[in-house]
């Protein structure tokens, strides 16, 4: 292993199917199953209309990441567009943020561990954990094309999962679905609030920003993935959504996980490849996708001396950052070790990266100013009113949902994200100060 230092030596091998795969992958998780039975008490039986609706509000909340990823390569993802757009001290703050928010691939090892746990009661859930993070953080030391192969095979075991669970379900699908009391069940308010919901289900596919430096053409296929991937997913959803709705009264899922409909409806060896296929392979889908591109702000990040450059040694054989990701691994043994909550880590990471996410709205606003002919001559090119429209529109509904959901955490779980917000500016502004970062032209035109 030899330590070359640059996002400049990644091997640019995604093309547009490998893209889609992670895209889909990384954003069917644990969400659907968690958030289904919660949106069919809000709004019942058009749950599936609020699944579009979802949608819809994720692509139009990802309209200024188009505008910009259709634009530059950005070897080091949503860092580099903040050091261009608004300024290098908010790529550091940025950097650290990233960091302590990803302890969150525990998340992932762990939920897989309850879902293995429902299936062979009294195995140890800290093992299950433990094997699953290791398994996934070995494939992705051996590549990103070995982990594109893996993550293109559970994604194709996910879908026919997905698509096992509809068409079993659709047939016993009860007559008069559109019709009755048990359809818009809190009217309009109901199926929008819904559809609010469902964006943590829906949204996702945008992290293939961060792959800008392995992907072939990413001006071209990043845009079109997070389109295309996004409504594939609601679609998928959106039938789910009716057969979870419709084979049982309203009021036996409401607030229920799906296993609860796919256990009426699919014979017992069926259910099991569903639980399996679906449940567990969402969450290691993502779970890859995430050791992936997580590393690549990490590496520009130690490239331009936010962190030592040591750090981000990368193997000349694989084109893998192997410390980056070793100290990733180990980052998220400890609440896997620790037996921390799962909805603390869940919390913490949803709402620091969307703070990150709505300054990275914003900053598309400064394309304009920053990078004027190269935005004169992209193919998304839009007046700078209709540029400004839809960035301040992405994040100030980031914003809000961020501020719903800090308005519910723990005040502990408060505190936490309180403090991280605090250590990453503190550390960010020392850092500028010490003369230590010099940041390299990490965009590109293409």
């Amino acid at each position: 292993m030899s330590q070359v230092k640059s996002t400049k030596e990644l091997d640019r091998v995604l093309g547009r199917k490998d893209l889609m795969s992670i895209a889909i992958g990384q954003t069917i998780g644990s969400g659907i199953f968690a958030l289904m039975g919660v949106g069919l008490a809000m709004t019942g039986r058009s749950a599936s209309l609020s699944m579009i609706v979802g949608a819809l509000f994720v692509i139009l909340i990802s309209i200024p990441n188009i505008f910009v990823g259709g634009t530059i390569r950005m070897r080091g993802g949503f860092y580099t567009q903040l050091g261009l757009l608004v300024n290098k001290t908010c790529s550091g703050f940025f950097v650290i943020v990233h960091i302590l928010a990803w302890t969150a691939l525990a998340l992932y090892a762990l939920s897989f561990a309850d879902y293995t746990l429902a299936m062979i009661p009294g195995i140890n859930k800290t093992l299950v954990a433990f094997s699953v993070l290791t398994f996934f953080y070995v494939v992705n030391l051996l590549g990103i094309q070995s982990a594109a192969r893996v993550q293109n095979l559970m994604t194709l075991a996910m879908v026919v999962a997905l698509t096992v669970f509809i068409c079993f379900g659709l047939p016993q699908v009860q007559p008069g679905y559109f019709e009755g009391p048990d359809f818009m069940t809190g009217g309009w308010q109901g199926l929008l609030a819904a559809g609010a919901l469902y964006t943590w289900a829906i949204g996702g596919a945008n992290v293939i920003v961060y792959l800008g430096a392995e992907a072939k053409n990413p001006t071209k296929d990043i845009p079109f993935v997070i389109i295309v991937a996004t409504l594939v997913i609601a679609l998928f959803y959106a039938l789910m959504a009716t057969v979870a709705a419709g084979v049982l009264p309203i009021s036996e899922v409401a607030n229920q996980p799906l296993s609860v409909v796919a256990a009426k409806i699919l014979p017992r060896p069926v259910y099991i490849f569903f639980i399996v296929g679906g449940a567990m392979f969402a969450l290691t889908t993502t779970l890859n996708a995430a050791l992936g591109w997580v590393t690549k702000p990490i590496l520009q990040a130690c490239v331009d001396g936010w962190l030592p450059s040591g750090l981000g040694a990368i193997s000349k054989k694989y084109k893998t950052p192997y410390i980056i990701l070793t100290l990733l691994y180990l980052e998220s043994l400890v609440p896997i070790f620790f037996e921390f909550n799962i909805s603390t880590i869940g919390n913490m990471a949803v709402i620091l990266n969307n703070v990150l996410f709505a300054i990275i709205c914003f900053s598309a606003i400064r394309m304009t100013a920053v990078i004027p002919e190269i935005w004169g001559q992209s193919k998304f090119h839009v007046s700078k009113g209709t540029l400004a429209f839809w960035s301040i529109l992405g994040g100030v509904a980031t914003l809000g949902q961020t501020a719903l959901l800090f308005s519910v955490l723990k005040p502990y779980e408060m505190v936490g994200n309180v403090v991280v917000v605090v250590f990453a500016l503190g550390y960010a502004m020392l850092r500028m100060r010490s003369g230590k970062v010099n940041m390299e032209v990490s965009y590109e035109e293409v």
